[in-house]
C-alpha cells in the first residue's frame, strides 16, 4: 500500500473547474479501489456558476468512495489562484510517500513542492494549463499578465523540483522544455472515467422540454472555447431545411463570457433555436451526451480535453478544431471533424454536413468509442500513473 497525495486547486463538488478536478478524482478512485491510501488536499471551492464561490460549511476531511478529500479554507483569490494556507500543514500532518500536483499556475502547486523539498517527498507535477500556450497569458488583463509574470519563477522552482512530469502528448512535453533540458518526462494519455457514465437517471429532452433533436456545446463559457464562432456558425445555417428542426444546446457555467454570448444571441435573433442550460449537474450532462446528434467543441486553444472522450463514451462524435493540443487526441476523419479556428464558415459547412449524413456521424462515433475503450480511460490512465509513481520512488532510493 502506499500513501499517495494528490494536490489540485479544486476537487468535488466543484466540478464547473473542469478537466484536472476529474483527472485528480478519477486517479484516486482507482488507486484508492486497488488499496492504496489516497487523499485530494484542495479547497473549498463550491459547485456554482462561477469559479470563486468558496464555501466554509464544506467538509474539511470527506469520504468519497475510494479516498479522502482534505479541504483548506481560501483566504483570498486573485481570479484561479487561491491561497489556502493550512493545506501546508495538512500535506505535512499526511506523511505521504509520493505527491502529486496538477495545475501549476496554482498556490497549491507552490505548497506541493515546498513541502516536497523541505521533508525530501518524491514530487510528480502535471500541469494541463498551457503554462506559455494559453491565449489569455497574452489576451488578459494587466493585473493577469502582472499575476502570470509573478508565477514564472514560482513555477520554474516547481518544475525544478520535480522528480518527474506526467503530460499526455508530444504537445505539452515541448511546452515544458522551455523550462530546463534535463527534465524526465512521462507521456501517458488522459482518460475518462467509464463506470461513472454507464447509468442514466434523467430524460434530458423531457427535463428540458426540448422536442427536436439537438446539436451539444459542453463548457465553460468563456470565449477561449469559441462560442462565439458557433454562434456564427449557427447563425448561418439555423435557416436551412436540414436545420429548422434541429436545436443548438449550449451547456456550462460562466466564465466571463456569459453576458456576451446571450447578447449575440438575441442581437442575432437565435433565441428560439439556442437552448442555455446553466450550472448542468454531472447527471444533466451524461444525459446531454446520450441524446445529442453530435458535439461542436471549436475551442481556440485546449490541451488535451477530456469532453470529446466523454462524448465519445455516449457513441457521440464531436466537431473541433486543430488548435493547439486537440489533434494530439482527436484524429480528423477518423473519430471528429477537426476544422481551423475561429472559422465559422468551415465550422457551419462540417455541421450540416454531419447533420445530413447519419452514416458518417455513426463511423466516427464507433472509431471515437473504441477509443476510450481501449486506451483513454481512467484506469489505464491511473495504471500507468501508478507505475510512474513506483519508478520515481525506486530511482529516489537508488539514490541515497
Amino acid at each position: 500500500m502506499m500513501k499517495i497525495a494528490l494536490v489540485c486547486p479544486a476537487s468535488l463538488p466543484a466540478t464547473q473547474f473542469g478537466g484536472i478536478l476529474f483527472l485528480a478524482v478519477d486517479i484516486a478512485n482507482e488507486l484508492g479501489r486497488k488499496g492504496h491510501e489516497v487523499v485530494i488536499f484542495t479547497t473549498n471551492l463550491d459547485f456554482a456558476n462561477n469559479p470563486h464561490t468558496f464555501n466554509k460549511n464544506l467538509l474539511k476531511l470527506e469520504k468519497i468512495d475510494n479516498f479522502t478529500i482534505n479541504r483548506s479554507n481560501v483566504w483570498f483569490h486573485q481570479k484561479l489562484f487561491y491561497v489556502n494556507p493550512n493545506m501546508y500543514f495538512e500535506i505535512k500532518k499526511f506523511k505521504p510517500e509520493i505527491i502529486h500536483t496538477i495545475g501549476l499556475r496554482s498556490y497549491q502547486s507552490l505548497v506541493a513542492s515546498l513541502i516536497s523539498k523541505f521533508y525530501n517527498i518524491p514530487l510528480i507535477i502535471s500541469d494541463q494549463g498551457g503554462l506559455t500556450t494559453h491565449p489569455e497569458l497574452k489576451q488578459g488583463s494587466q493585473m493577469k499578465k502582472i499575476l502570470y509574470a509573478i508565477q514564472n519563477p514560482i513555477i520554474k522552482f516547481i518544475v525544478n523540483q520535480s522528480s518527474k512530469i506526467i503530460v499526455p502528448n508530444k504537445y505539452e512535453k515541448e511546452i515544458f522544455k522551455n523550462f530546463g533540458n534535463r527534465l524526465k518526462f512521462e507521456i501517458i494519455k488522459n482518460g475518462i472515467n467509464l463506470k461513472t457514465i454507464k447509468h442514466v437517471g434523467i430524460n434530458f429532452k423531457d427535463k428540458n422540454n426540448i422536442q427536436n433533436d439537438y446539436i451539444l456545446f459542453l463548457g465553460r463559457f468563456n470565449k477561449v472555447k469559441g462560442i462565439d464562432t458557433l454562434i456564427e456558425a449557427w447563425n448561418l445555417i439555423n435557416e436551412n431545411e436540414i436545420c429548422k428542426k434541429i436545436k443548438l444546446v449550449i451547456m456550462g457555467v460562466d466564465f466571463g463570457f456569459e453576458k456576451e454570448m446571450e447578447f449575440m444571441i438575441n442581437e442575432k435573433g437565435l433565441s428560439e433555436n439556442i437552448i442555455i442550460i446553466k450550472k448542468p449537474s454531472r447527471q444533466e450532462i451524461f444525459a446531454a451526451y446520450k441524446e445529442c446528434l453530435f458535439l461542436v467543441l471549436p475551442s481556440r486553444w485546449e490541451l488535451s480535453p477530456l469532453t470529446p472522450l466523454e462524448g465519445f463514451a455516449f457513441k457521440k462524435t464531436v466537431i473541433s478544431t486543430t488548435a493547439h493540443g486537440i489533434p494530439h487526441t482527436l484524429t480528423h476523419d477518423k473519430n471528429s471533424i477537426l476544422v481551423d479556428p475561429e472559422n465559422y464558415e468551415q465550422l457551419s459547412s462540417e455541421m450540416e454536413n454531419l447533420l445530413k449524413n447519419k452514416d458518417l456521424r455513426d463511423n466516427l462515433a464507433q472509431n471515437g468509442f473504441n477509443l476510450v475503450q481501449n486506451e483513454c480511460n481512467s484506469e489505464k490512465m491511473a495504471e500507468k500513473v501508478f507505475k510512474a509513481y513506483e519508478n520515481t520512488i525506486s530511482e529516489k532510493q537508488l539514490k541515497k
